[in-house]
């Protein structure tokens, strides 16, 4: 086993602070200034940028509802059939991989409770665990606030022998940033077992992470948070142990619960997403499919398999594309809802907005990178018995084309729901229902077997939920879910139209 090095603060040669940009920036002022006209031409392309994206999805909406209205009623019927039938499969599946969290749940628990009963000694002696490089990234300024917090939480509060682990702060920033710069650097000289990195010329998470990954620091496997996680005191531990107990497993993926879920409104609607999809649909989608996949933040590689794939500085959601790639190579990746890390939920719409149109855009782009797993052959295996089933081929289709077309099929719902009402405006209620729901006898059925299933999906959601959401909670996300369904669908779209105009900048969360 790998024995962990000595670690010091790295110092990075000349000006610290002297990026490419600066260069650009300084060789420029030598030369003639740009024109007025140079300007204007650059701020008009911008602003088209930003805007374009919102003009497609607008005509999008209004082309299809206007074109509804001129359909025969038995081109309508075909359309309200092949949407009520596509959102039976989207609902019939979520509500299977909710199902299928059950198992992995209890296994989670039992384990708790074994672990408890042996007075929380773990299986492996700490003289033979594997060596770990944690790592937290962050963005400033955007993470200004919250650094310093964070990191001395982690050096604290984490629960792992000190000459196992390295505790590394990764960041970047444009511009000098005292005190906060010399107060981290002081990190080092207070724990032993820490370690601060300015990356240079970075502008993302992904230039950080391939900094680091340059490094030879005789790490076993290596954890990636942001900023804004505290990780359990425990989390390394039960992760590290998962290795231990299986030699091929590449991925621990580890569960995130928001913590400031009684901020707002809206931050209590994420978390109980959250608790949605890390507690139930993360394990049970793995446990459906026979893959798991890397979430970005609280997930455990190995040092090796991490450093050979990098990541891709291309991708807006460059965490997704790692993930995939491990699994076309054949990675092991697993679940572990033992594995838990606590995390700021955006707390304004707009900061929601600008969050989830980057996710958008990043699972566009890695689905059209990767959607061909599904009929190629695997290529330089890690495990050389491991060849890709037609049930995880399944999966993936699942995953990267039917998810990233049933946006399509749910706004084209919409419009068509639109376009009734605007040609056939209830005078009441229960008109309006009809009209939505019951249009044809079909649908009846289909639309209350998909009720069944989002409240059987919800039901197990409330028995798997975080210490941070209430089952008011959950009831509130349920009476809410279908504008969520059409909000998140046309965050898709938006993403879509934003892939189509090539649109790539990279828009951090700001944290507070």
């Amino acid at each position: 086993m790998s024995e962990p090095k000595d670690f010091t603060v790295i110092e990075i040669a000349e000006d610290p602070f002297y990026s490419p940009q600066d260069a650009a920036a300084e060789a420029s002022s030598t030369k003639q200034k740009p024109s007025s006209s140079g300007d204007t031409v650059e701020r008009i392309s911008a602003f088209i940028s930003d805007w374009t994206p919102f003009c497609l999805v607008a005509s999008y909406y209004v082309f299809s509802t206007c074109l509804y209205m001129y359909c025969s009623d038995g081109l309508i019927a075909v359309f309200w059939f092949i949407y009520m039938c596509t959102n039976f499969y989207i609902a019939g599946a979520t509500v299977l991989e909710a199902f299928m969290s059950i198992t992995p749940c209890r296994e989670a628990r039992k384990i708790v409770t074994q672990a408890e009963q042996k007075a929380w000694n773990f299986p492996t002696p700490d003289s033979e665990l594997l060596v770990l490089d944690l790592l937290i990234v962050a963005y400033l300024p955007n993470e200004k606030d919250i650094i310093m917090d964070r990191a001395l939480y982690a050096l604290q509060q984490i629960d792992y022998p000190r000459d196992k682990i390295r505790i590394n702060i990764l960041y970047n920033t444009p511009k000098p940033m005292e005190p906060l710069e010399t107060q981290l650097n002081d990190l080092t000289h207070r724990f032993p077992h820490a370690r601060v990195i300015k990356v240079p010329g970075s502008t993302s998470k992904a230039d950080n992470l391939n900094h680091f990954l340059t490094l030879e620091t005789g790490s076993d496997l290596i954890a990636i948070y942001d900023c804004d996680h505290y990780p359990h005191p425990n989390a390394p531990r039960w992760a590290v142990e998962r290795f231990m107990a299986d030699q091929e497993i590449d991925i621990v993926q580890g569960r995130c619960v928001v913590f400031n879920a009684a901020e707002t409104y809206l931050t209590s609607m994420i978390a109980v997403e959250f608790d949605k999809i890390y507690a139930v649909s993360h394990p049970g989608r793995a446990t459906m499919w026979g893959f798991g996949l890397f979430c970005g933040s609280n997930g455990y590689w190995r040092s090796s398999l991490l450093r050979e794939l990098k990541m891709d500085g291309d991708m807006l959601t460059e965490d997704i594309d790692s993930a995939l790639r491990a699994f076309s190579r054949g990675a092991k990746t697993v679940h572990d809802l033992n594995v838990t890390s606590y995390e700021l939920a955006p707390t304004t719409f707009p900061a929601f907005w600008k969050q989830r149109l980057r996710w958008a855009q990043g699972w566009a782009q890695a689905s059209m990178k990767h959607v061909k797993m599904v009929y190629n052959k695997p290529q330089d295996q890690i495990h050389a018995k491991d060849s890709r089933s037609f049930v995880a081929r399944f999966g993936i289709f699942s995953l990267l084309l039917i998810r990233e077309v049933s946006y399509y099929l749910v706004t084209q719902y919409t419009c068509l729901v639109l376009s009734f009402l605007i040609v056939k405006f209830p005078k009441t209620g229960s008109e309006l229902f009809k009209l939505v729901y019951f249009q044809y006898p079909i649908s009846q059925w289909l639309f209350i077997i998909s009720i069944v299933c989002l409240v059987a999906t919800l039901w197990i959601t409330n028995q798997v939920k975080s210490e941070f959401v209430s089952r008011g909670m959950i009831i509130s996300f349920s009476l809410m879910y279908p504008g969520y369904l059409i909000l998140s669908a046309t965050i898709g779209l938006y993403g879509h139209a934003r892939q189509v105009v090539r649109y790539s900048s990279w828009n951090p969360t700001a944290r507070k």
